[in-house]
């Protein structure tokens, strides 16, 4: 066991770097990550205005000396701790051009770290980034949130199980209508400001927001890898900078071809993700707004509908491990979140010091997510239909 984390007889000692006030999933993860009592937060540096940070401390009842004004301070300081009693991981929930930066520093002073989605602000950084993990030999966490739902995972399962057979067509959605109004006061959206912004969004608006995760889904489900994308990008919304709409068509490793389509600009939608995988012996569908179900539907017979819970005894192992509660006690996207970050927490109690690709959502998944966005953007200007995703 590595003696960077200490004595594991305790709770994971987390450290943040944003979060700070106006920030949505900051508090997402926070609450993702006391869930299961697996971790604790310990120190943060929450925002770029240090009196912000203070502030967001203050309310999370932190001790006032590990609240830092930057992450440098802050891995600084937190390394020069004791062990066992400094942070064991960084959880970054920055807006996307400061998702390298901390993590480049936490892996080189030592730390394990937990990112949001996508992992950097290009492809050249998730490159260096993936060097950089394998190097230090230590966790990488990415948080596709989806990825923790028990259906997931058992759709991810039945699929590695055969029960569709040969896997041959993919339809995945992901369409949302926050963005689907001009608004004048665009700079006063916190949420929207940014993610308009190409030197902090970086070259995809809503399919480097939402059109990642409708990638990984794709993957974690099927088992293989997206090779091939033929695609088309939109604006509509006057005074948007990067697409707020996108169409593509693509091709997996092994065959199968699909179609992904992810906009923010569909009035009237919430967060209406949805899948649907098809294979020579059925198909699978599942809905993020009714996520404790998985519709079952086998060529010639009766569909079958799957339902989450502990008490639940036809489902497998990985989505049984996923639950919580008894059938008919729907959990959801923080439980799901949750889920991601009890994952980590065990990674890290587990640690041996050693790279070994660890089977967490990672780097991996971080290099191939960047790869599609470039994909994308290359397929979007050229005249030729099919483009490779090269990784």
């Amino acid at each position: 066991m590595s003696d960077q984390t200490g004595s594991m007889n305790r709770r994971i000692k987390m450290g943040m770097v944003g979060g700070g006030p106006g920030s949505f999933i900051g508090e997402v993860h926070r609450m993702a990550a006391r869930l299961d009592n697996q971790i604790e937060l310990v120190c943060g540096s929450f925002s770029s205005d240090p009196e912000k940070s203070k502030r967001t401390g203050a309310e999370l009842y932190l001790d006032p000396a590990r609240v830092y004004d930057d992450f440098e301070q802050m891995i600084k300081a937190e390394a020069a701790l004791p062990k066992g009693e400094r942070m064991d991981f960084v959880s970054i929930v920055t807006p996307n051009h400061m998702h390298f930066p901390p993590a480049k520093a936490a892996l080189l002073a030592g730390f394990h770290v937990m990112s949001d989605k996508p992992a950097t602000l290009n492809f050249d950084e998730v490159i260096e980034l993936r060097e950089l993990v394998q190097s230090t030999g230590l966790l990488y966490g990415l948080t596709h949130t989806y990825l923790g739902y028990p259906m997931v995972k058992q759709a991810r399962a039945m699929v590695a199980g055969g029960v569709l057979g040969e896997i041959r067509k993919i339809l995945v959605e992901y369409p949302q209508g926050w963005l689907s109004q001009y608004d004048e006061n665009l700079h006063e959206n916190k949420q929207a400001e940014w993610r308009n912004d190409p030197t902090r969004s970086g070259i995809c608006g809503a399919m480097g927001d939402i059109g990642t995760h409708a990638h990984n889904l794709v993957e974690y489900i099927s088992g293989d890898i997206m090779s091939q994308v033929c695609a088309d990008l939109n604006i509509y919304v006057k005074g948007h900078k990067l697409d707020d709409d996108g169409s593509v068509l693509f091709k997996m490793k092994n065959g199968a071809s699909g179609t992904l389509t992810a906009s923010q600009v569909c009035a009237g939608e919430e967060n209406a993700l949805t899948i649907k995988i098809y294979g020579e012996k059925g198909g699978l569908e599942w809905h993020q707004m009714e996520p404790f179900v998985l519709l079952h539907k086998p060529h010639g017979s009766v569909m079958q509908t799957y339902t989450a819970g502990v008490d639940k005894n036809n489902l497998y192992a990985e989505a049984h491990s996923a639950c919580r509660v008894p059938s008919g006690h729907p959990e959801g996207y923080l439980e799901a979140f949750a889920n991601l970050y009890t994952g980590f927490a065990e990674e890290i109690r587990a640690f041996d010091g050693e790279y070994r690709g660890h089977g967490l959502i990672g780097i991996e998944e971080a290099v191939r997510g960047m790869a599609f966005l470039e994909a994308m953007v290359k397929s979007n200007g050229s005249d030729d239909k099919w483009t490779e995703i090269e990784l």
